[in-house]
């Protein structure tokens, strides 16, 4: 299905606005390989430096973090007019709670969910991209399936 509407370009984005739109928001989609599986879990996370850092408790997280694999997290958001999407790919290391960490990012990093969240994992990125794109009338999208191209409904 495709409409027109001027044909609005997507906007790729340089990596410092993917890290500062990174930074505008708290909760991302990190996604894992789990006994061959995607699987993929919100989280809450800060951006430190040029890394992510979140927490997390035992679980799956914490085993996919600590394995050979490597992991992405995604995040988005949109306001009247635009929508924009980050994806973020890495290793994902599990750090020890020094005094250094809890006094720096994750001094401030606090998980929605109640529950023991003792460990601190960092996605080191190997890329990072972006996408912003204008959002189009619901109404543009709506004269395409009432009356499909070709296709005279007189």
């Amino acid at each position: 299905m495709h409409n027109d509407p001027a044909q609005l370009p997507t906007e790729v984005l340089d990596a410092e606005t993917c890290w500062d739109l990174m930074r505008g928001v708290s909760v991302g989609h990190l996604a894992v390989l789990v006994d061959g599986y995607p699987e993929v879990f919100p989280v809450n996370y800060k951006v430190d430096q040029r890394s992510v850092l979140f927490r997390t408790g035992e679980g799956t997280k914490l085993r996919a973090a600590g394995g050979p694999f490597a992991v992405a997290l995604e995040a988005d958001g949109h306001d009247d007019t635009q929508a924009w999407s980050v994806l973020v790919k890495g290793k994902a290391l599990v750090l020890d709670p020094s005094d250094e960490l809890l006094a720096g990012a994750g001094l401030t990093l606090f998980p929605w969910q109640a529950g023991e969240k003792d460990h601190f994992v960092r996605i080191v990125p190997t890329s990072i991209s972006g996408r912003r794109f204008t959002i189009t009338s619901p109404l543009t999208w709506w004269n395409h399936v009432a009356a499909p191209a070709g296709k005279n409904t007189a």
